[in-house]
């Protein structure tokens, strides 16, 4: 949810951390709902922020975008906040508030000066507790989420890639839909269907409270305690387990997109569950390929063979699943073919020979740079805490994660390009302009 209430530019984004360890603090109230605490006084800043685990993929396959839908629902009002009050109390009070959705979580966050960590925390446990559910709202929102919908993906140039690619890649797994979901799913959604979510995944057991800042911890838990601890706990959230065949034969699909003029390549391979340590070793290839424009590919494809106009990859990890993406726009004498070509040389140069220890020794770097930029700032490091608890059962992980990248090693990486990257375990999409009905 794209909806900043102000700018903040003197404190929103300043109060740095330290590329030292993050340090915390945490424990779980009786109604299950876990909560972190980190003291940050460099800024008179606080972030107060809810995760709660659920995303799109917890959705029916006959009710998707309900995870995205309640994600704008939630900003209606509450039984103590009138409807459209909300946003007006933030900006009143010096704050700003945002909110998104993915497949896995979903993420709420107020940034507040220091002085209203109070409001912070009661709004939201306002939101858990008890928001007004109503078909005004429900109205309001199945409005908001189609135009959003029709923004983002429907008219939007190249905006149903991830439709394209999720139908082609997932048979079995929720994965398979987009966050957003269905239009017509959503516009069908009764005020029972909304009631039902809400009651399922909106409880402190299936949450993780972050707080982070400047602030003390006494005064914290005190009003943690007062406003969360009386909520009631929700029923345990039973998630299935999906597990997708593997891919043992390349899938070739096209998708035509009314908004296009070029057409683009798409290749991508489904990777293992972000918690592995192959997800890792991906990310440092997908960096190795197409990390920037001195990166393989584009010095290759774009600079020197000018076979193309845009080349990059990159390696989207979820909680369950991965796709490793390849995609590229060919220049007009060339094929969508004459790009996944050059590719595959590049992925089978890595499959064969250790990359060099120059280029080894830049990823290195890369990977230190970005654990430093991560948690530069109070918001990344809010958000980081929350993930690593939420999708990864460890929020030291905040401290340690570098410590995977740093063990990798050249041989590791020579492996899992092995392991993955094969022409027989992916998906290819041309990924073309519509055809003129009158042309056919």
């Amino acid at each position: 949810m794209k909806k900043t209430i102000m700018a903040l530019s003197a404190f929103a984004f300043i109060g740095s951390v330290s590329a030292q360890n993050v340090q915390f603090e945490e424990y779980t109230l009786d109604n299950g709902l876990h909560v972190i605490l980190h003291q940050d006084k460099s800024a008179p800043v606080v972030v107060t922020a809810v995760m709660y685990h659920v995303g799109a993929k917890d959705e029916n396959p006959e009710k998707t975008g309900f995870a995205h839908f309640f994600e704008h629902l939630l900003f209606e009002g509450t039984a103590n906040i009138d409807r459209g009050e909300w946003f007006r109390i933030v900006s009143a009070n010096g704050g700003q508030n945002n909110a998104n959705t993915n497949e896995d979580r979903t993420y709420y966050y107020e940034v507040f000066p220091s002085n209203n960590l109070q409001l912070g925390l009661w709004m939201e446990a306002e939101r858990m507790l008890h928001p007004v559910i109503n078909q005004i709202g429900i109205d309001t929102q199945k409005g908001v989420v189609t135009e959003e919908k029709k923004s983002t993906q429907d008219n939007r140039p190249y905006g149903e890639i991830f439709v394209a690619l999720k139908q082609n890649m997932y048979k079995n797994h929720p994965y398979r839909w987009t966050t957003i979901g269905s239009e017509e799913h959503i516009k069908a959604a009764t005020l029972e269907d909304v009631q039902d979510f809400y009651d399922r995944f909106y409880n402190p057991n299936n949450a993780v409270l972050v707080v982070a800042g400047d602030f003390e911890f006494a005064q914290a838990n005190k009003w943690i305690k007062e406003y969360f601890g009386t909520i009631p706990k929700g029923p345990e959230v039973k998630r299935q387990t999906f597990i997708e065949d593997p891919i043992t034969e390349q899938v070739n699909a096209t998708w035509e997109d009314a908004n296009i003029q070029l057409p683009m390549m798409i290749a991508a391979y489904r990777t293992p569950s972000m918690k592995t340590r192959d997800a890792r070793v991906l990310d440092m290839i997908s960096t190795y390929l197409s990390g920037g424009k001195s990166s393989i590919l584009y010095k290759k494809i774009v600079d020197t063979q000018k076979k193309a106009m845009e080349i990059g990859a990159f390696n989207y990890s979820q909680e369950d699943y991965g796709q490793y993406i390849i995609y590229g726009i060919p220049m007009a004498e060339y094929k969508l073919s004459d790009l996944l070509a050059e590719v595959d040389v590049e992925i089978a140069k890595i499959q064969k020979d250790l990359i060099s220890e120059r280029d080894f020794q830049k990823l290195q770097n890369i990977y230190e740079n970005q654990y430093v930029s991560q948690n530069s700032n109070i918001q990344g490091v809010t958000h980081n805490l929350a993930t690593y608890y939420m999708l990864y059962g460890d929020v030291n992980l905040i401290n340690t994660e570098i410590d995977i990248y740093r063990s990798i090693t050249r041989e590791e990486i020579r492996e899992v390009a092995k392991k993955y990257l094969n022409p027989n375990q992916r998906v290819v999409i041309d990924y073309v302009p519509k055809k003129d009905v009158s042309q056919k």
